[in-house]
């Protein structure tokens, strides 16, 4: 088996271990799928009411991807730890565990982020804390921050890292379109409220 086979089969595997299933149910918080939007990731933990279930989300769903993209690049070199940290995005949004049923990706593209280009991952952080601050929407930040990343590594980093982000980000887009509609609908839930639906990790 090749090498970015093997890089492909790590990523996936690490991508797909729902934390914010895992946390929820460990913490007494019930079947995070059956709270608020039913999304698996930090957005909707955090409508459990229970905010340190949502910070252990977001850091396992982050350091997931990281993980993948560090363990493929230290033992197949550099162009597997992208295609590691990639694979853990697909693997978050669709995992084989759930039926194929996850979350958003937001914070797994994140993590991969920091495996392949940290100073973007910095900078894709900054603008999602900006954007929620000035908002309030966690999909807007997602949506801005994710259209912002693959711009910035195209001018800074070789071109096939941006094409691979570039293609993250459309999936990205195409799962917060229900997101996009509430938005420009007006009819979006902020960050913090129980009904609707979530734009979250």
């Amino acid at each position: 088996m090749s090498s970015l086979l093997l890089a492909v089969a790590l990523g996936y595997i690490l991508g797909s271990i729902p934390f914010g299933v895992i946390v929820t149910y460990a913490g007494g918080g019930g079947d995070v799928r059956k709270i608020g939007s039913g999304n698996i990731g930090t957005t909707n933990v955090l409508r459990t009411g229970r905010k340190e279930l949502a910070v252990l989300t977001l850091l396992g769903d982050t350091l997931k991807a990281t993980a993948a993209v560090l363990i493929a690049n230290h033992l197949w070199g550099e162009p597997a730890g992208i295609v590691a940290g990639a694979s853990a995005f697909v693997g978050h949004v669709f995992p084989i565990w759930l039926r194929f049923k996850g979350g958003k990706g937001v914070a797994t593209y994140l993590g991969a982020l920091i495996g392949v280009a940290w100073p973007v991952a910095l900078l894709f952080t900054v603008v999602w804390i900006t954007v929620a601050a000035v908002t309030r929407y966690s999909s807007a930040s997602a949506l801005a921050a994710s259209a912002i990343a693959p711009v910035v590594l195209a001018i800074w980093a070789p071109e096939p890292l941006a094409l691979v982000f570039v293609g993250l980000s459309v999936v990205l887009w195409a799962l917060h379109w229900e997101n996009i509609t509430r938005l420009l609908a007006g009819k979006e839930s902020r960050i913090g409220q129980r009904p609707a639906a979530s734009g979250g990790r």
